[in-house]
């Protein structure tokens, strides 16, 4: 069997998505002779996504059209249509709004056929749309070819939970009755990959990135992942993480098991977490019940396997019967983790939490390398007719910041949309404070240097014993802090500057420039406010 022959079958499912529903198919046709056709499940769609997609396959009889006459409520009952309708020896899963990139099919079948494993997977990207900005997902076990002859060699398999970068033989899920939930069953995918992973394939895994997926904020119908406002999408992601967790359990797969809890841990956790002050007070306590009784479930193992951040908010849930301290756990949740103050010890100088809560200990900040420490930087810009200044904070964190004798920090602004392109760099020297007991640093930012676009503050703490971390700046919210402003500039007439607090409470600056940047950037405020 030749790796480019006609072999495998492509699922494309959708409902009322007709925006974006010919791009995924024909870039799913565009795999090349790869493809022995493309199966296209509709899911019952209203607004003329049958009729696209009928048009399609009278240009390319490769595709297929699958029509369900009732809406199934999830994602999961069109994939398996998908699956039951496949000729092909292998099949894979793209949904209607994103994309296959050019050579995905093949990258994926020519390992499968090469190494003759029943599992290919590669790379996906999340790319964020309209800003463009890409972040590769699981990117650590897509580093390098590998072959794994079995998944409990590699318990991180089960840390990517996504069906739509893998390739699978058609008759190993057959045999193995492997299917996805049926109806309304958000986080279907996790069920499903452990389904495959406790049937025990042998995986072979290649670098190639063969899934764009897009991530629209502002679409009209915000997809599953994205709409969490509802109590009942996170009791949806519990349930799929407890389904997971026992489907691998039942097989003897005690490794991948405990890996699906930990994924649990250090992504949904810390993920719900960061956004819990956004939610109403009902939600949140209907949340801290609903999440500490799914965690009383989790041993001691199970927590000690999480990253630091995830294991702490699980111990603090677990250990306060109402909500509290969201703010510190918004900031430890974020990705670099920050601890904020208030820094309690035990009566021995044992960290912990709070007074409140000592039995959440965290003797781990003891002996943690520098460069993985919670670290808090504290930020405040406030635009300036003349000189904009960026002042910092650096917190103690119990001795261990002052034994690494602070320096300096290197400042960035680094544009969110399109990549990475830095727009300012600096350097100031952090000093010590004595009122605060920190460090402080103040740099003068140059607004009329930066383009129109939201930037993102990045911060690397630079210390005399020769470690640096990484991380960003808690985004001070006192009065007056986070205003929009309208600056004068020589050189665009006029800026309009907006510094403001991301979800994670991170600093990041939103500029205009001119009245043509002005009007666009209240026309799209105007478009998330009608959102």
């Amino acid at each position: 069997m030749h790796p480019h022959d006609a072999q495998v079958s492509v699922v494309v499912i959708g409902y009322d998505d007709a925006t974006h529903v010919t791009d995924a198919v024909c870039s799913a046709l565009a795999q090349g002779g790869s493809v022995r056709e493309v199966i296209a499940v509709d899911d019952a769609s209203t607004d003329g996504s049958p009729e696209l997609l009928d048009t399609l396959a009278a240009e390319d009889p490769r595709l297929k059209v699958v029509r369900r006459t009732a809406n199934s409520g999830g994602c999961g009952t069109p994939r398996n249509d998908g699956i039951d309708a496949a000729t092909a020896p292998y099949v894979m899963f793209l949904d209607s709004d994103d994309l296959l990139p050019p050579g995905a099919v093949d990258a994926l079948l020519m390992a499968a056929v090469v190494h003759g494993t029943p599992l290919a997977a590669g790379l996906c990207v999340r790319r964020e749309l309209p800003s463009g900005r890409e972040t590769p997902w699981q990117s650590e076990l897509y580093e390098r070819p590998a072959l794994i002859s079995r998944p409990s060699q590699r318990p991180r398999l089960a840390y990517d939970t996504l069906c739509v970068n893998k390739l699978y033989r058609t008759d190993f899920l057959r045999e193995h009755g492997i299917r996805f939930p049926e109806g309304r069953f958000p986080y279907e995918d996790f069920v499903f990959g452990a389904r495959v992973l406790a049937a025990g394939p042998s995986i072979a895994l290649v670098p190639d990135t063969v899934y764009i997926w897009h991530v629209r904020r502002s679409a009209q119908r915000l997809s599953i992942s994205l709409d969490r406002a509802d109590i009942e999408n996170w009791k949806a992601r519990t349930e799929s993480n407890r389904q997971a967790y026992e489907i691998l359990l039942g097989a003897g797969e005690k490794r991948l098991a405990r890996a699906a809890r930990t994924t649990f841990l250090d992504r949904g956790l810390r993920l719900y977490a960061r956004e819990l002050p956004l939610r109403d007070a009902e939600y949140r306590r209907e949340w801290w019940k609903h999440t500490r009784a799914y965690l009383s479930a989790f041993d001691a193992a199970d927590l000690a396997q999480a990253s630091v951040p995830g294991r702490v908010v699980a111990q603090v849930v677990l250990a306060a019967e109402q909500p509290r301290d969201l703010h510190r756990l918004k900031e430890l949740a974020a990705r670099p983790a920050r601890l904020t103050p208030p820094y309690a010890s035990t009566a021995d100088g044992t960290p912990v939490w709070s007074e409140e809560l000592p039995q959440v200990q965290l003797e781990h900040l003891l002996y943690r390398p520098v460069r993985h420490l919670p670290i808090a930087v504290d930020a405040e810009l406030r635009p300036r007719l003349r000189t904009t200044r960026l002042r910092l904070r650096l917190h103690e964190l119990y001795g261990r910041v002052e034994n690494a004798r602070p320096a300096r920090v290197d400042v960035e602004f680094v544009l969110r949309e399109g990549g990475a392109r830095v727009g300012l760099s600096y350097t100031a020297t952090l000093r010590r404070d004595a009122e605060s007991g920190g460090w402080t640093a103040e740099t003068p930012v140059d607004l009329a240097a930066l383009g129109t676009g939201t930037w993102d503050l990045s911060l690397m703490l630079r210390f005399d014993d020769g470690t640096s971390r990484a991380t960003t700046a808690h985004a001070l919210t006192g009065p007056g802090l986070l205003r929009r402003r309208v600056v004068p500039s020589l050189r665009h007439g006029v800026l309009l500057v907006q510094p403001h607090a991301t979800h994670s409470g991170t600093l990041a600056l939103r500029v205009a420039w001119g009245a043509r940047g002005m009007s666009s950037v209240l026309g799209r405020r105007l478009r998330r406010l009608a959102h």
